[in-house]
């Protein structure tokens, strides 16, 4: 097992999301932006586990359950704004919204059990806007893929 950067704890107080929709389990590594004054190269790489007794599987399917296509790609979207975050953001009321999803590929079904290592990189930042480049793996094999674009709301909490 590797190296545990955020704990759920830690996760909690970044992300607004909570239980069912908290999916990301622990972060092993944030690297940083290229530069300063941008957050292009900025990486999260983080776990979700698959565990039966998630509310979903109770319908998705019953005799064969599958983790749904979807919930991958919001874990994905998790890590991206797990990248994107800063020191001086924490504290404060942040959200980061998919505004669309390109070339999602789904190349093996996640089931029970199994653990999802994923990698979240910023390829592009337009202010607000940032475009995150996602892959999903189980055993070192690539199960999803994913472009996202997505937008920064950050406010001080009240």
């Amino acid at each position: 097992m590797s190296e545990c950067l955020y704990d759920i704890n830690k996760i909690k107080q970044i992300l607004p999301h909570r239980y069912p929709f908290l999916l990301i389990d622990r972060v092993l590594r944030i690297e940083e932006p290229d530069s300063p004054d941008t957050r292009v190269g900025a990486t999260a790489v983080a776990i979700k586990n698959v565990t039966v007794n998630e509310p979903f599987f109770n319908g998705h399917f019953p005799e064969n359950p599958i983790f749904p296509g979807v919930l991958l790609v919001e874990a994905m979207g998790q890590a991206g704004a797990l990248a994107c975050v800063s020191e001086d953001d924490f504290g404060k009321d942040f959200k980061v919204m998919i505004a669309k999803i390109t070339n999602a590929r789904f190349r093996k079904p996640v089931v029970p059990g199994d653990q999802v290592l994923i990698e979240s990189k910023i390829t592009k930042d337009r202010g607000k806007m940032f475009v995150v480049t996602c892959t999903a793996k189980v055993d070192g094999k690539i199960v999803a893929d994913t472009e996202l674009l997505a937008q920064v709301l950050i406010s001080d909490k009240a």
